[in-house]
């Protein structure tokens, strides 16, 4: 039981904690960050709780980063409205939309669109007071985003270590099944980003190619999921996925017909909007 719940808060890090963690950053100018309070990053500190990582799952910035690398344009009003984020009362619909705000916000992030970014967090922070694990957010962070805004690389550190603050605080907080639900969350906003960010999606292969690729996300996905189908809100969550994976188990031989990227189009739709309503 014990390696369980491990892997669970471990499947939020990697998906959550690292959706700002970007690869072959610039070294750090020293002027720049001279006078600020950013800390380093915590990724050694948490290096031996994740060496036995069993189900990592790519995380939103790699997908919309490929996104990003192959010429897709950013697309205003296709991310869920951050002025959504008071209307969600329920746990599940709270930490559903803490995924689908964490990918809005790499989304805006990778495309560096600094009001986006700024209206992301705030819509995040207020989902992470409603579930109280407010841990994540001092009352130094917005502030250290802002002075950030235009420096990419201290940019990521700071979120990177609220993600990291979230993760500690539903570790020792035994909120398990909240994670899975925001790792949820993440996966299907960023599928959805994907399914829509072109008009026509099925003349560009290398977008095609994206979408495919998350069936194996979304299998590992399910795989985490399943040992706590008990819960009542993971459960209905494993039923709606798995109508998403149907979808993808019509594709053969990895060739994926226009038929078939509509129904993914439209299944992951359907799931999207049944979360962010």
């Amino acid at each position: 039981m014990k390696k369980l719940i491990n892997c669970r808060y471990i499947v939020f890090l990697v998906v959550i904690a690292f959706a700002f963690n970007f690869t072959g950053c610039k070294p750090v100018d020293k002027k720049k960050t001279e006078g600020q309070t950013v800390k380093p990053l915590l990724k050694k500190a948490i290096e031996k709780e994740v060496k036995d990582v069993v189900y990592p799952l790519p995380t939103t910035f790699e997908l919309v980063s490929m996104l990003n690398r192959i010429g897709a344009d950013y697309i205003l009003g296709l991310s869920n409205s951050s002025e959504n984020a008071d209307k969600y009362f329920t746990e599940k619909a709270r930490a559903l939309n803490l995924g689908v705000y964490s990918a809005d916000l790499s989304y805006a992030s990778t495309y560096q669109r600094k009001q986006e970014t700024m209206l992301f967090l705030k819509a995040s922070k207020a989902l992470i007071d409603n579930l109280e694990i407010t841990s994540a957010y001092n009352e130094t962070f917005v502030k250290e985003v802002e002075n950030n805004l235009d420096d990419k690389d201290q940019l990521v550190k700071v979120i990177t270590n609220s993600f990291y603050d979230t993760y500690e605080f539903l570790n020792k907080n035994a909120k398990g099944n909240l994670s899975l639900m925001v790792v949820s969350g993440s996966f299907i906003e960023g599928l959805y980003i994907a399914t829509h960010i072109s008009e026509n999606t099925y003349s560009n292969p290398e977008i095609v190619k994206v979408i495919f690729d998350q069936k194996v996300s979304l299998d590992k996905l399910l795989t985490v999921l399943e040992p706590e189908a008990k819960d009542p809100n993971i459960d209905s969550l494993i039923i709606e996925l798995n109508g998403l994976k149907l979808s993808y188990d019509k594709i053969v031989d990895g060739s994926m017909t226009e038929g078939q990227l509509k129904e993914i189009t439209a299944s992951v739709a359907k799931l999207r909007d049944a979360i962010v309503q």
